[in-house]
C-alpha cells in the first residue's frame, strides 16, 4: 500500500505479441482516422458557410456568429472543464493515507490504481468531455447572448416591477442561461468530487463511524453551498418569471401569484441564503447538523410557502369571488398583449348586415368595390396553370399561387401569379443523370400572371402573362428562374468564355426548333473552380461527380441554399420568415418577397401562443407554404421585409418596423445588413403586402381581446373563432383546418375608394356557425392607413349566416344543385369544384361570392375551369356564368359595370334552358331516387334500370340544349325548381 492506496502485484509483461492478438498501434490509427475524419467533417461545413455567406455579401453575418459561438464555447467550456478539473485534483491531492473503510468491492480499488498511474492522462481526457459538453451547450446560446449584449431599451416599463420590459425580453432570459450553467458546473463538480473521494477512501457512506474524511467534507461543504446560494439566486429570479408564466386564466402574474406566489419567492431566496451560509459555516465547524437543519427547512419551506399557501389562498380567497380578485390582472394581461401584438389601433364599429336586398343607391355606390372581387381562386387555379403554361413536362407551379396586384393600363389589379420553375424529379427516368440533373436543367423561366376577377369564355384564366419567352402586360424581364421554391438541391453554372452553353434555357427557340442553350452570367453562387473547393462541396454533398465531372470546369459555380425562405433564414438567422413568400417583376427582375418577424416570448402580462399552431390552416404545409416552427411567443412584429433575386439569388433586407426594439437590437449585432426603409424603391414598395402569418397571429388573438373589459372577458361571452374552412375536408384524426385569411380589394364603411385588404370573418365559440363579425386589414403598404384592423361586429340579435352555413346553402339550394347536376354525373366523367368563399360588407350588408370549377375526375391533363359563381345576400341565393349576371340576381337589379367581362363578345351566350330541360332534369331526379330506393331494398335489377332511366334523362336535356340556336355547349339551368334528387352522386368538394 502507497500513500492510503491498496497496491495490486502488477502482471508480467507479455514478451511478445500472442497468436492473432492486433498490433497495438491499430487502435489508435483507428481513432486518429475518426477523429481526423470528423474534423474534416466540421471544417467543410464551417467553411462551405463562409463561403455561402462571401456569395451574398454577408460576411459579417458569418464572422458575428461563429465568433460568439466560439467565444461562448471557449469560455463556458473552460469554466466547465476548469471547475471540474480542478475539483477532481483537490479530491486526489487531499485523499486519506488511510482509508476510511475498505471498498465494497475490488474492483474500484483497481480502478483508483488506474487513475494514479495514468492520472494525467485521465484529467486530460476528463477535461476535453467536459469542454466539449460544456462549449457545445454554451455555443447553442449565441442569440440569447447577443440579444443581450446589444439590447436596446423599449421605453415602456413593466406594469409590476416598474422595469423596462427590455430586461424581461433581453436580461432576464440571458440570466437563466448563466444560472442554467452555474447549476452544470456545481453539479458535476461536486459528482466528480464524490465519485474520486470515494475511489480513494475519502468517503465511504457505509462506514460505521466518520463517513467523510475532514477534505471531503469541506469540499462538498463548498459545493452544496455554491449549489444552494445559485437555488437563493434562482428564487429571486423566479419572481421577475412570474410576469411570463401561465396561470389558468392568463399569461401573468395572478392574484395568488401577487399575494402568495412572489412573498413565498422572496422568502424562500433569503433562507435558501442563509441555508447556503450554514453550509459555508461547516468548512470550519465540520458538523453536518445545522446544514442539514438548513436543508431540511428549505425544503419544507418550499412545500409550505411554494405550494401549499399558494393553493390555499387560490381555493379559499380568490376561487369564491374570481371575477373581483383578477380584474385589475386581467386588465393588466389585455392592455399589454394588445400592445404586444399590435392591437392597440384596432377599430371595432357596430355593423347592421341587413338581411334584405340593397338598395340601388348602395350598390351604386359600392359599385367601385366590384372589380376587386377575385374569382381565380390560388389555392385551385394551380393544376390549371401547369396544364396551360407548363409547356414542359419538367416546369412546375406550385400548388398554392400567390395574389399580387399589377397596375395594367390605367387601373391597378388583383392577379394570381407564379414562376415557372424547373423540377428535376418530372425529367423521364430516360434523361435522368447527375450532368442533366445539376448542369443542364438549371433553372425556370418566366412568371405566369392572370387577373384576378376575370375568366375566358371556356372558363380558364385570363393571363396578362404567359407563354415562352414572356409576353403579356408585366413588361420586359429578365426571366431566368435559378432561386426558386422548387429549384433542384444545387445546380453547377458557368463556363469559360467562348465555351458552348450547355444550360437549358427554353425548350425551342423563339420560331420553334431546337431548344436554347444559355451560360449563367449571374455574381450569385460560390466558385468551385479549384480543387480544394470542389473536395469540399464533393464532402459536402457526398458526390463525387463534382470532384470527377469534366461539367466542372474553372470558372463553374454551384448554387445552393436556393429557397427563398432558406436564403433569408441564413442572411438574418435572427428573423423567423413567413411561411408564404410570394414572386414579383420588380424594375425588370423576378424576386421574391418574404416577410421577417421578430418575436419574444418574455413580454411581461402578454397572453402566449404556439406560433405553429395560430397560423395553421387549410393551405398551410401544403405546396410551398412552410409551417412555422412549434415554439410560444408573446410579441411579433413585421420587422423586415427580405427581397431575393431569383437571378442572382441576392438577398436584400429591408428595416420596415423601425421602431421596434428587437430590430434595432439585432441592427447592433449586425450592423450594416439591414438598409433603412427609406431605401426601398416606389416600384418594390407597390407589391409589398400586409403578410398572412402575423395577420393569423392577430386574428387569433383578436378572437378573445377585441373585448377591453375584464369582467366581459372573464365571462368570455364575448368569445368569438375563426370558422372552419368549409371547402376543406377532413377526418377524425385531422379535422378540417381554419378557413384561411383572403387578399382582395375592398371598400370598408368609411373609406372612400377601395383598398387591397387581407381579411377574415369570426363567429361565435359556441357550437354556432352564424357570422359575429367581419375584419379587414389595410394591406397597401403606401397606404397611410397600412396594418390598420378594422372590425365590423355584428349585431347579436339577428341570424346573419356564417361560412359553413352559407356554403351548406350554395349545396342544398335546389336551383345550383340542378345547375351542377350536368358536371356531377357519373357518367359525366367530372366533378365540381368548389373556390374560396369570399365575404366583403356591400350595399349595407354581407356578400358572400365563391367560384365553381368543374374538373375532369380521371385521365391526364385534368385541370379545373371556372363554370359558375354563386353569390349570397342576406336570405337569397343566386348563381350565374359570370359574376354581374349572379348579382343582377341576386338584388333583382343590374349592378355596376360587369367586373368579369367577356374577352370575346361574339361568342353565343348560353340560352336559357326551356321546358323540356326542365322536365328531364325532372325525370332524372326521380329516376335517382327510385335507383336509391330500389339499392336499399337489395334490387340490383331494379337499381340498374333506374340508373338507366336516368342517364336516358340527362341526354334528353342535353339534346334539347343542343337544339336551341346559337348553343353548340349548352349548359341546361332550370328555371323552375326540380325535386331534390334523394340519392345525388357526391358532394362537390372544395
Amino acid at each position: 500500500m502507497s500513500d492510503g492506496v491498496y497496491d495490486l502485484p502488477e502482471e508480467p509483461r507479455r514478451s511478445r505479441r500472442t497468436p492473432g492478438q492486433r498490433p497495438r498501434a491499430l487502435l489508435p490509427t483507428i481513432a486518429t482516422l475518426i477523429v481526423l475524419l470528423i474534423l474534416f467533417s466540421v471544417f467543410t461545413d464551417v467553411w462551405t458557410q463562409r463561403l455561402w455567406y462571401r456569395s451574398v455579401d454577408l460576411s459579417s453575418v458569418f464572422s458575428t456568429v461563429l465568433g460568439t459561438r466560439v467565444l461562448l464555447f471557449v469560455v463556458v467550456g473552460l469554466l466547465m472543464a476548469a471547475a471540474v478539473v480542478t475539483n477532481v485534483v483537490i479530491a486526489y491531492r487531499t485523499r486519506p493515507r488511510v482509508a476510511l473503510a475498505p471498498s465494497p468491492s475490488p474492483g474500484f480499488e483497481r480502478y483508483g490504481e488506474l487513475l494514479q498511474q495514468r492520472g494525467k492522462l485521465a484529467v486530460a481526457v476528463l477535461g476535453a468531455l467536459m469542454l466539449i459538453f460544456g462549449g457545445s451547450a454554451a455555443s447553442g446560446e449565441w442569440k440569447v447572448f447577443l440579444a443581450w449584449r446589444n439590447r436596446t431599451p423599449f421605453g415602456v416599463n413593466d406594469q409590476h416591477f416598474n422595469m423596462d420590459i427590455a430586461f424581461f425580453v433581453f436580461d432576464y432570459p440571458w440570466l437563466r442561461v448563466l444560472l442554467g450553467f452555474g447549476y452544470s458546473i456545481v453539479l458535476l463538480s461536486l459528482v466528480a468530487a464524490i465519485i474520486t473521494h470515494y475511489l480513494y477512501g475519502g468517503f465511504r457512506p457505509s462506514a460505521k463511524g466518520q463517513k467523510a474524511s475532514g477534505a471531503a467534507q469541506v469540499q462538498f461543504s463548498v459545493l452544496l453551498g455554491l449549489l444552494v446560494l445559485l437555488k437563493a439566486f434562482s428564487y429571486w429570479l423566479d419572481r421577475y418569471g412570474l410576469t411570463t408564466s401561465d396561470s389558468r386564466l392568463f399569461t401573468g402574474i395572478s392574484y395568488t401569484g401577487d399575494n402568495a406566489v412572489l412573498p413565498s419567492k422572496e422568502i424562500l431566496a433569503v433562507i435558501a441564503l442563509l441555508c447556503a451560509g450554514l453550509f459555508f459555516a461547516n468548512v470550519v465547524r465540520k458538523t453536518w447538523l445545522l446544514p442539514g437543519v438548513g436543508t431540511v427547512v428549505l425544503v419544507l419551506s418550499a412545500v409550505l410557502l411554494g405550494a401549499l399557501w399558494p393553493a390555499a389562498l387560490q381555493q379559499l380567497r380568490v376561487r369564491p369571488s374570481e371575477p373581483i380578485r383578477e380584474a385589475a390582472y386581467i386588465t393588466k394581461n389585455i392592455e399589454a398583449t394588445r400592445q404586444a401584438y399590435g392591437l392597440e389601433k384596432t377599430e371595432v364599429v357596430n355593423y347592421a348586415a341587413k338581411t334584405t336586398t340593397a338598395t340601388p343607391s348602395e350598390l351604386e355606390a359600392d359599385a367601385g368595390v366590384l372589380p376587386g372581387i377575385r374569382l381565380i381562386d390560388p389555392s385551385v387555379v394551380g393544376p390549371t396553370f401547369e396544364q396551360l403554361q407548363q409547356v414542359r413536362g419538367f416546369y412546375s407551379f406550385p400548388s398554392d399561387l400567390d395574389v399580387d396586384r399589377y397596375k395594367i393600363g390605367n387601373e391597378v389589379r388583383d392577379t394570381v401569379i407564379a414562376v415557372r420553375e424547373v423540377q428535376v424529379d418530372r425529367l423521364p427516368p430516360g434523361q435522368r443523370n447527375w450532368n442533366n440533373d445539376h448542369t443542364v436543367y438549371t433553372h425556370g423561366y418566366g412568371v405566369v400572371a392572370a387577373n384576378g376577377n376575370q375568366r375566358s369564355p371556356d372558363g380558364t384564366p385570363v393571363f396578362s402573362s404567359k407563354d415562352l419567352p414572356p409576353t403579356g402586360d408585366l413588361g420586359k424581364y429578365e426571366p431566368r428562374i435559378y432561386f426558386g421554391e422548387q429549384s433542384p438541391d444545387y445546380s453547377i453554372v458557368g463556363a469559360p468564355e467562348g465555351a458552348p452553353p450547355v444550360e437549358l434555357d427554353t425548350p425551342e427557340g423563339k420560331n420553334g426548333g431546337d431548344p436554347t442553350l444559355n451560360t449563367y452570367e449571374g455574381k450569385g453562387g460560390v466558385e468551385i473552380g479549384s480543387f480544394g473547393n470542389r473536395l469540399l462541396y464533393a464532402t459536402k454533398f457526398r458526390d463525387a461527380n463534382i470532384l470527377l465531372s469534366g461539367r466542372v470546369n474553372e470558372a463553374s459555380k454551384i448554387l445552393y441554399d436556393r429557397n427563398p425562405r432558406e436564403r433569408v433564414e441564413k442572411a438574418a438567422p435572427w428573423l423567423t420568415p413567413d411561411g408564404d413568400p410570394y414572386p414579383a417583376v420588380v424594375d425588370g427582375q423576378v424576386v421574391w418577397i418574404v416577410d421577417g418577424y421578430t418575436t419574444s416570448a418574455n413580454y411581461p402580462y402578454s397572453q402566449k401562443v404556439a406560433l405553429d399552431d395560430s397560423t395553421r390552416d387549410t393551405t398551410t404545409g401544403r405546396g410551398a407554404i412552410a409551417t412555422q416552427p412549434s415554439e410560444e411567443i408573446n410579441y411579433i412584429r413585421n420587422s423586415v421585409k427580405a427581397v431575393v433575386n431569383a437571378y442572382d439569388g441576392s438577398v436584400e433586407l429591408y428595416a420596415w418596423d423601425e421602431n421596434d426594439p428587437l430590430l434595432k437590437t439585432w441592427m447592433k449585432a449586425f450592423p450594416g445588413t439591414v438598409k433603412p426603409r427609406a431605401d426601398i424603391s416606389p416600384a418594390l414598395m407597390s407589391h409589398l403586402r400586409y403578410p398572412e402569418d402575423i395577420f393569423k397571429v392577430q386574428r387569433d388573438m383578436l378572437a378573445k381581446y377585441h373585448v377591453r373589459d375584464a369582467g366581459t372577458w372573464y365571462q368570455n361571452s364575448d368569445l368569438w373563432r375563426v370558422p372552419a374552412d368549409p371547402t376543406g375536408t377532413g377526418t377524425a384524426d385531422s379535422p378540417v383546418q381554419n378557413q384561411p385569411p383572403f387578399y382582395l380589394s375592398l371598400r370598408m364603411p368609411g373609406q372612400e375608394t377601395p383598398k387591397f385588404s387581407l381579411t377574415s370573418v369570426y363567429v361565435p365559440n359556441a357550437e354556432r356557425e352564424n357570422l359575429t363579425a367581419f375584419m379587414a386589414v389595410d394591406a397597401e403598404a403606401s397606404s397611410p392607413d397600412y396594418g390598420k384592423f378594422r372590425i365590423l361586429r355584428l349585431p347579436g340579435n339577428v341570424q346573419i349566416p356564417g361560412p359553413g352555413q352559407v356554403y351548406n346553402k350554395f349545396q342544398t339550394d335546389e336551383g345550383i344543385r340542378s345547375a351542377l347536376l350536368p358536371i356531377n354525373q357519373p357518367t359525366s366523367g367530372a366533378r365540381a369544384q368548389y373556390g374560396n368563399l369570399l365575404t366583403l360588407p356591400l350595399g349595407g350588408g354581407l356578400l358572400y361570392v365563391q367560384p365553381v370549377y368543374s374538373v375532369r375526375t380521371s385521365g391526364p391533363g385534368s385541370y379545373p375551369v371556372l363554370r359558375y359563381v354563386l353569390v349570397s345576400f342576406g336570405e337569397r341565393v343566386a348563381f350565374g356564368s359570370t359574376l354581374s349576371e349572379a348579382l343582377t340576381k341576386v338584388f333583382n337589379t343590374s349592378v355596376g359595370n360587369d367586373p368579369d367581362p367577356d374577352p370575346n363578345p361574339n361568342e353565343p351566350t348560353p340560352p336559357p334552358a326551356n321546358q323540356t330541360i326542365k322536365q328531364a332534369l325532372a325525370d332524372a331526379d326521380k329516376a335517382f331516387a327510385d335507383a336509391d330506393a330500389a339499392l336499399r331494398r337489395g334490387d340490383l335489377n331494379g337499381y340498374q334500370a333506374n340508373i338507366k332511366k336516368a342517364q336516358a334523362a340527362v341526354a334528353r336535356a342535353i339534346a334539347a340544349g343542343a337544339q336551341v340556336p346559337n348553343n353548340p355547349t349548352p349548359t341546361p339551368t332550370p328555371t323552375g325548381t326540380p325535386p331534390t334528387p334523394t340519392n345525388p352522386p357526391s358532394s362537390p368538394t372544395g
